[in-house]
């Protein structure tokens, strides 16, 4: 089975870094494993889960009433339930289904980790809730993987 993880964020917004530290993470320990980083931009992530039978994204939310660092887990059919808009990004993952949708173009399967976030102002390194969500996504996405 071919899979992919995809960190989605700026690690130079405090918590939107989420993302790409699980990735890092991830590749320091399964350094076989397929995994890149995305803006988050639409376009990107299609081309990103590409030919996946599995890609696995990994995104900081905003969410209200907010528990900084609690984990979402997420499968397209209750995506837009969980996610919404609150993505972090202008235009978030459920922008993204819905055109690899139009296009025919979704993996097989697609996860999806939100990590709510605390902090996503400018500026280097995760706040404490969130970084101590990293190593319980790494976890929960090894146990996800073929």
């Amino acid at each position: 089975m071919t899979a992919v993880v995809i960190g989605v964020g700026n690690e130079y917004r405090h918590d939107d870094g989420v993302g790409p530290a699980v990735v890092a993470e991830l590749g320091r320990l399964m350094p076989a494993v397929r995994a890149t980083v995305s803006d988050g931009e639409p376009a990107s992530l299609l081309e990103a889960w590409s030919r996946a039978e599995l890609a696995v994204v990994v995104d900081a939310v905003l969410c209200e009433p907010s528990e900084p660092g609690r984990i979402w887990r997420s499968t397209v059919d209750d995506l837009g339930a969980v996610l919404g808009t609150a993505s972090s990004h202008a235009l978030g993952i459920p922008d993204a289904v819905r055109l690899a949708k139009e296009l025919d173009r979704l993996p097989g399967r697609l996860l999806v980790f939100a990590v709510e976030a605390a902090d996503l102002s400018l500026g280097v390194g995760l706040t404490p809730p969130v970084a101590a969500a990293v190593p319980r996504v790494v976890e929960a996405i090894t146990g996800e993987l073929p």
